[in-house]
């Protein structure tokens, strides 16, 4: 939780944090946990993405479901970023258990959020892989990877997952035009964070180089508070489009014009709006957001002729999503037809459900019913409608997630929040579903 409150300090805005891609801020916590990375007896390289990786390699054979073992001597070295591709290959036939979450923020963030999945990561290798004078290192029949992925909100580019798309060997080569609100292109970046664009593939990790991939994070919602439960398993991440909407009419006099020769923009693009809310509301597990609203040419005695507004449009399932996209695009016809307006609309993003394997579902209701061996009944199952980095590494092996629960589900804000008892809980549960899935036949 101190580490929490650290990490908090490295902003960009003295009294909010802000922490966004390829800024110096990020070289100062990718150097933070590159450090707590070590002291845990971890290798660490920055990858070609700018990733944050620390790897603690396997020792002993199959796992029993216990902690208590012989103690192991793990020896830990430092690797560059320009070392990190030739390692990475001479890592062997080993496959590695990925654990982490994301150190970037939104702006005015929470500390919690990303941050809390890096750490109870490490804190895990701290449980079972690190002796102490009163404790137990555990064998495991893999090694540990732990990544703090650089770009999973998507604050600065506009693009969300830049980091774990390029682990999972998804980049795009079109992304490099894409500017920041200065005008710095994502190329000129890397170069500036003193990363070389045409390594990007060097941080794309194979199939078979990994076990899994398992997440822990704060829930962004309020369903484990209302419910008294500290823990869940995650069933699947939502899938999601995004949109830019434009919504033309005509700017007029506001004084002049009558309200029957009035082709209001805003009053269309407001409407529009109140659809989304309304159609997605009567839908189950799909959720609409109009987040960034513009009237132009935003005189105060001008009929509104243009408005441009984003639409973030989630599902759990991507027939479900689409199907809600396809009434509101009727939706929007009826409501600009009738106002004498015209819509357009261009898709900035989109991403398919990703679920959860059933094995890894497994494992961390296991791990749950182990960290709060009370509960008599089975651990609470959630679907997440927030993206996570999960989406982008089950293009390459299966995810797991393990949700903490926040008080009053308040995420992306400072008041964001996760108890010091939840998150211990969190930390042991994921050591314990590690524990179960080290005995899983393989």
């Amino acid at each position: 939780m101190a580490r929490c409150d650290e990490l908090a300090r490295v902003t960009a805005t003295p009294g909010r944090i802000e922490r966004v891609y390829l800024s110096p801020e990020h070289a100062r916590v990718n150097r933070l946990a590159a450090e707590w990375m070590r002291e845990l007896g971890m290798r660490t390289w920055q990858d070609a993405a700018g990733n944050q990786v620390g790897r603690i390699e396997t020792v002993g054979g199959r796992q029993p479901r216990s902690m208590s073992r012989t103690p192991q001597n793990i020896a830990g070295s430092v690797r560059s970023s320009r070392e990190s591709a030739e390692f990475v290959s001479a890592l062997g036939d080993v496959p590695a258990l990925l654990l982490g979450s994301h150190l970037d923020t939104v702006i005015d963030a929470g500390r919690f959020d990303g941050i809390a999945g890096v750490l109870i990561a490490l804190e895990v290798v701290r449980l079972l892989r690190v002796p102490t004078e009163g404790g137990w290192a555990v064998p495991l029949p893999f090694p540990i990877e732990v990544v703090a992925f650089s770009d999973e909100e998507g604050t600065r580019f506009g693009k969300a997952l830049l980091g774990s798309s390029a682990v999972a060997g998804s980049w795009n080569d079109a992304w490099w035009t894409l500017t920041d609100a200065e005008g710095v292109s994502l190329r000129q970046a890397f170069l500036e964070f003193g990363l070389d664009p045409a390594r990007i593939g060097e941080a794309a990790r194979r199939p078979d180089e990994l076990v899994a991939y398992l997440e822990a994070h704060i829930e962004q919602g309020p369903a484990l508070d209302r419910a008294g439960e500290p823990l869940a398993v995650v069933s699947s991440i939502a899938s999601a489009r995004r949109f830019q909407l434009v919504v033309e009419g005509e700017a007029r006099h506001a004084g002049g014009t009558p309200y029957d020769m009035r082709h209001d923009a805003l009053l269309g693009a407001s409407e529009a709006a109140l659809a989304v809310e309304r159609v997605c509301a009567a839908e189950h597990h799909i959720i609409g957001t109009v987040g960034r609203f513009e009237a132009f040419p935003g005189a105060v005695n001008v009929i509104p002729g243009e408005v441009r507004f984003s639409l973030d449009l989630r599902g759990e399932f991507d027939g479900e999503r689409d199907r809600v996209w396809d009434v509101l695009s009727r939706d929007l016809d009826e409501i600009m037809g009738g106002r004498g307006l015209r819509w357009s609309a261009r898709e900035v993003h989109s991403a398919p459900a990703v679920f959860c394997a059933p094995l890894l579902q497994d494992v961390v209701a296991a791990g749950i019913r182990a960290t709060l061996p009370v509960r008599s009944d089975a651990a609470p199952v959630l679907f997440s409608p927030a993206g996570h980095d999960g989406m982008a590494l089950g293009a390459i092996t299966d995810v797991g997630m393990l949700f903490l629960r926040n008080p009053d589900g308040i995420s992306h804000h400072p008041d964001e929040f996760v108890s010091a008892g939840d998150v211990a809980h969190g930390i042991r549960a994921l050591a314990e579903s590690i524990l179960h899935l080290a005995a899983e036949p393989r």
